[in-house]
């Protein structure tokens, strides 16, 4: 099994902590999106006639395209990839995006898992983020959906926002699980180069906030969204039984997938590739360059990608396909992190314990090889 993403790196408004891949300059939307067309007859055969069980829509801001368009993406890749198993079609959207109209050519695709960008129920720390909706917008969004029979809703938060306490955070929670979304993603503030938290934070406007904080507002997280029955199975991931998101799930288990759009990667088994990045490059001529990873670099991706979800690294694994030497070390590097509780042996799985997510970069660091 394998999916598609669709990189849609279009947005109106370009969000103060942003640095994914993204352009305010929507004259080159239509030009962009023919062009992807175009990549997904080139890449034809780069899935190795992998049959497809997700097809996600990403950015950017994919709701800046009328649903039309993006069922006109899902055909064309349905004639060219076995899409007769496809399981999951996700769209990101922002929520002023979700108007009566807009839903209503939304039941006319294929698209059935929205996943909100809200990132907060609280106005000012909406404006704070140059968020381009409030959160009264955000609440009807999830409304209109479900009434549209849309029963596969996340959301995104975001914590750790400096100024904006645990007060605001209690309250954005209680709306979220108040709304009955299936899914919520809960991502920790990260102050990143050439985003204008970044440049707030040369001028002395903000600040990062504190380790202490971090653990209380992510220990806030952890037991509101367990105790409302949202299972932890992914660092910055909550899922109601049955709703984990498959798509992204597929990525943390090395499944393989093609990824259309400026900037976007593919990943067939063996070598990743992307695309240029500058719009009007990627809509004239499509380039892109590649790597076909090694050993190392694959067991790296391994552990990585493993001890950031609730299932763990498996070292009978690790054993099998990166031999005796690796899993004798791995069993020996996970000793003292198993001693201060940071990493727990159950059976043959190594795992971090949902409570400790929050300092899994680090135990994740240390089993990587150089």
């Amino acid at each position: 099994m394998a999916g598609i993403y669709f990189h849609i790196p279009f947005c109106k408004r370009i969000c103060a902590y942003c640095d994914f891949y993204r352009s305010a300059e929507l004259k080159y939307m239509d030009s962009v999106i023919e062009a992807m067309h175009g990549e997904l007859e080139e890449q034809a055969t780069y899935l190795n006639d992998k049959q497809i069980r997700t097809i996600y829509f990403g950015g950017g801001t994919p709701s800046l395209l009328p649903p039309s368009e993006l069922q006109h993406l899902i055909d064309h890749a349905a004639k060219l990839y076995d899409c007769s198993e496809v399981s999951e079609v996700t769209v990101e959207a922002n929520p002023d995006d979700i108007t009566a109209e807009y839903v209503k050519e939304l039941r006319h695709t294929n698209i059935n898992r929205v996943s909100l960008g809200v990132q907060s129920f609280d106005d000012k720390e909406l404006r704070f983020m140059n968020r381009r909706h409030t959160a009264e917008e955000a609440s009807q969004a999830v409304k209109r959906l479900q009434d549209a029979g849309i029963g596969n809703i996340t959301i995104d938060l975001i914590f750790g926002v400096d100024g904006f306490g645990e007060d605001v955070l209690e309250r954005s929670i209680q709306t979220a699980l108040s709304l009955g979304v299936q899914h919520i993603s809960a991502y920790h503030l990260t102050i990143e180069c050439a985003t204008a938290f970044y440049r707030r934070v040369q001028r002395g406007e903000m600040k990062e906030v504190d380790e202490e904080c971090s653990e209380r507002e992510y220990a806030i997280i952890e037991k509101r969204l367990c105790d409302a029955g949202f299972e932890h199975y992914e660092v910055s991931n909550y899922a109601l039984k049955g709703f984990r998101s498959q798509h992204n799930s597929s990525y943390w288990s090395g499944a393989e997938y093609l990824g259309i759009g400026p900037g976007a990667h593919s990943f067939n088994g063996t070598e990743r590739h992307w695309s240029v990045q500058s719009l009007s490059d990627y809509a004239l001529k499509r380039e892109y360059e590649s790597e076909i990873l090694t050993d190392k670099e694959r067991y790296n991706e391994y552990v990585m990608t493993s001890l950031r979800r609730c299932e763990g690294v498996d070292t009978q694994y690790i054993k099998e396909r990166f031999g005796m030497q690796q899993y004798d070390k791995v069993i020996s590097d996970a000793q003292r992190w198993i001693a201060n509780g940071d990493l727990v042996l159950d059976g043959s799985r190594l795992k971090i314990p949902t409570s400790r997510f929050l300092v899994s970069d680090a135990v994740i660091e240390s089993f990587f090889e150089a």
